[in-house]
């Protein structure tokens, strides 16, 4: 158990492993938000609680302000010196009670910039000329909030009401006869924040093991199919299953285990027809030798056999040993065409040239068996194509057309192309090919009618050689017939070798 969260860990140290990215976004989704919302909390909190702690200073000071004006404050003007002093204590000791509830300092400032009162008793009866005070003169409300130095700055206008009837003005808020600027301290606001700030870096703690625990088992989860695929193909490889895989779960591994399932399925045809061409090459190359032994034990046997079976059997030796020489040549070819590192030496090429340089050499053994052999050719035809490959597929088809047909036939060769490809078709009057037999007569060693193939010397290879040329130039072979009617070999390749690289490139 250990070991498999040991396993698990490493794999997602490693970037490079889905798990980890998968665990990593999951991870960044939830941390993330977390991060924000709690500074997205702990600043809308400042921010509200600053504006609430001017709006309720400023309240206050009103209030003050109208004490101000009622009692004459600014203008010491009241004729009972002793009810103006009593009431000039009261409202300084308003201030002194503001100025120490907020943990700050209150200055009133006359209609002449000097300084009447100032509860931290420093500058009275200076003058002041500053921008705040100057803007509230005229009628604006100025706050500032110094986060670094840890306070609130406000002024507040002084406002006459009982001007404005006297003067006529059309103001509604009367004449602003002095203001009051106020600093006041945000250390309330500050101690309230530094708690919030414990308790929501405890919270945000909280959710980090639970964002972790969740990205860890989701990635887990999510990945686990991917390892139930991997044990499966693990598994076949070494040999312990060879059956198809069944592993359900996401879309996307389906389409993997599909994909792998077509694979097996192609490398056990690739392994059956291994085999089965391994048990073919024996008996093949095993034949001749048989035959050859058999004749030469005979010879041995008769001890004073005349000359001309000695000459016989010799001949019929020769004519083994050139069949066992087929094989092994064709053998070789083949397997020079299933070496995926050739290449082919592309030129261009006059394939209605080539083909009538190829009938040529053929006719004098369709002469042989009284077999006509036709060309057509709907147009000149050049093509960029190997030219010793193309001659072996165009020699393959039209011998086997020759050979396997009957007397007094006929074979008929068509060329023909459009913009990207060319047409090869040999059609031919012979034996033709069973239907069950279609599918594969380009394998290797498959014959249709065995001793015929052998009278006329057949390996069983020459077909499967053709083939093997012409999927090295991007193209097709199909094969149509008719049993004891004769049969059509189509063969469609490629013009030019861009077109090849096209389809390499699908």
């Amino acid at each position: 158990m250990m070991a498999e969260w040991f396993h698990e860990l490493r794999q997602l140290i490693s970037l490079r492993s889905l798990k980890a990215r998968i665990f990593l976004i999951i991870l960044l989704a939830g941390v993330i938000p977390c991060v924000f919302m709690r500074y997205g909390i702990l600043d809308n909190y400042e921010e509200r609680a600053v504006e609430l702690r001017v709006a309720t200073v400023q309240n206050q000071l009103r209030v003050i302000g109208n004490h101000l004006i009622s009692n004459n404050y600014l203008n010491n003007t009241l004729p009972d010196e002793m009810n103006y002093a009593a009431s000039r204590n009261v409202i300084d000791a308003e201030l002194e009670t503001i100025s120490n509830l907020y943990e700050g300092r209150v200055l009133i400032v006359d209609s002449s910039l000097r300084v009447v009162k100032d509860t931290y008793g420093i500058s009275e009866g200076k003058t002041i000329i500053s921008e705040e005070v100057i803007r509230c003169f005229r009628g604006e409300n100025i706050s500032y909030y110094d986060k670094e130095h840890g306070y609130i700055e406000m002024t507040v206008p002084i406002v006459d009401t009982s001007t404005q009837a006297e003067e006529g003005s059309a103001s509604t808020s009367g004449t602003i006869v002095g203001v009051m600027l106020t600093s006041i301290s945000n250390d309330a606001i500050i101690n309230t924040m530094e708690v919030l700030n414990r308790r929501a870096v405890i919270l945000q703690n909280l959710m980090f093991v639970f964002v972790i625990a969740v990205a860890i088992l989701m990635a887990i989860l999510v990945s686990r199919p991917l390892h139930k695929v991997t044990s499966a193909i693990n598994e076949v490889e070494a040999g312990y299953a060879n059956e198809s895989i069944s592993v359900p779960g996401y879309s996307e591994t389906a389409n993997i285990v599909n994909a792998f399932n077509q694979l097996l399925k192609r490398m056990k045809v690739l392994d059956d027809s291994r085999q089965e061409f391994v048990s073919n090459v024996s008996h093949e190359l095993k034949t001749p030798m048989t035959s050859i032994k058999v004749l030469a034990d005979s010879l041995l046997a008769q001890g004073d056999a005349p000359a001309e079976l000695y000459k016989e059997f010799m001949e019929d030796i020769v004519s083994e040993i050139d069949r066992e020489n087929r094989i092994i040549t064709d053998l070789l070819a083949l397997v020079r065409m299933d070496k995926k590192v050739q290449e082919l030496n592309v030129t261009s090429v006059s394939i209605n040239d080539l083909t009538e340089l190829i009938l040529k050499r053929l006719r004098p053994i369709a002469r042989k068996k009284d077999v006509e052999m036709v060309f057509e050719s709907m147009r000149p035809v050049t093509a960029e194509v190997d030219e010793v490959k193309m001659t072996l597929i165009m020699t393959n088809l039209v011998e086997n057309a020759i050979k396997y047909n009957k007397e007094h036939g006929w074979v008929k060769v068509e060329l023909d192309a459009d913009h990207q490809y060319f047409t090869f078709t040999v059609s031919d009057s012979g034996l033709g090919i069973p239907e069950d037999a279609l599918p594969h007569v380009c394998e290797r060693f498959y014959r249709v009618d065995k001793s015929h193939s052998r009278e006329i010397g057949g390996t069983g290879l020459g077909l499967a050689i053709t083939k093997s040329a012409v999927l090295m130039h991007r193209g097709s072979i199909t094969v149509t017939s008719v049993e004891d009617e004769g049969s059509i070999f189509t063969v469609k390749i490629p013009l030019t070798t861009s077109v090849n690289r096209t389809q390499t490139g699908n």
